[in-house]
């Protein structure tokens, strides 16, 4: 399977500061890849820039032999770390919005999800738990059947049982043929379904690499990631 990443010297600042300095990487299709770093040190920039949500100062990045656009968001699934939905809308007209915006959106996958985590689609959203909020944000982006998921910190504000039908979740997607890159500080929980990790330090992109090849040396992607970023 072909890249369907490919990042070339990415720059992003935010007025004097640089917040990605110069990346470049290119990312085979069909993988999970953990995105992992201290914060502060790029991961959010990088997967809005992916998104083509943030206009860049340097490179360019292409996805599915595309250069992000309008194009590529009809490819790219985005879950930030802070929810964007109407508080005032319920579940339902939630799936219907996403319906509505997105062709690739399977509405029969999202009620299903609803059903297994046990939320009611007439609930309004601003009535929800924060972590039930999440889920319901996760299930609308997990609905795409989108060729890249961008998910940053899907496990934070969810309790341990749902973590494991996200996990399922980003796994079904994996066999579906999909790319998805995670953005966590839970590496533990992740570490058994990543296929690559990158690790990101001084809005760098300092590492990449096979986790098989970590396990086959006795190590851990968690043990190297401790031994990486200890002074931070």
């Amino acid at each position: 399977m072909g890249n369907i990443l490919e990042v070339k010297n990415l720059t992003k600042r935010y007025g004097k500061y640089t917040a990605l300095d110069n990346v470049s990487i290119n990312v085979g299709g069909g993988k999970i890849i953990g995105l992992l770093g201290p914060n502060g040190s790029g991961k959010t920039t990088f997967l809005k820039c992916l998104a083509g949500l943030l206009k860049i100062d340097g490179g360019e990045v292409f996805i599915d032999g595309k250069k992000v656009g309008g194009e590529t968001k009809k490819v790219v699934s985005f879950l930030p770390e802070r929810t964007y939905l109407d508080m005032s809308s319920t579940v339902e007209e939630s799936i219907d919005f996403f319906k509505e915006f997105y062709e690739d959106f399977d509405e029969n996958k999202a009620y299903g999800m609803l059903e297994t985590l046990g939320v009611d689609k007439r609930a309004k959203l601003r009535t929800l738990s924060k972590g039930t909020k999440e889920k319901v944000q996760l299930i609308l982006v997990m609905s795409r059947n989108a060729k890249l998921f961008l998910l940053d910190e899907p496990l934070g504000g969810v309790d341990p049982a749902a973590r494991e039908f996200i996990l399922n979740a980003i796994l079904a997607k994996y066999k579906d043929g999909s790319t998805i890159i995670v953005s966590t500080h839970l590496i533990l929980d992740v570490e058994e379904i990543l296929d690559e990790y990158i690790f990101v330090q001084n809005n760098k992109l300092t590492a990449y690499g096979s986790v098989k090849d970590i396990h086959d040396q006795g190590k851990t992607v968690d043990g190297l990631f401790r031994e990486a970023f200890r002074c931070f």
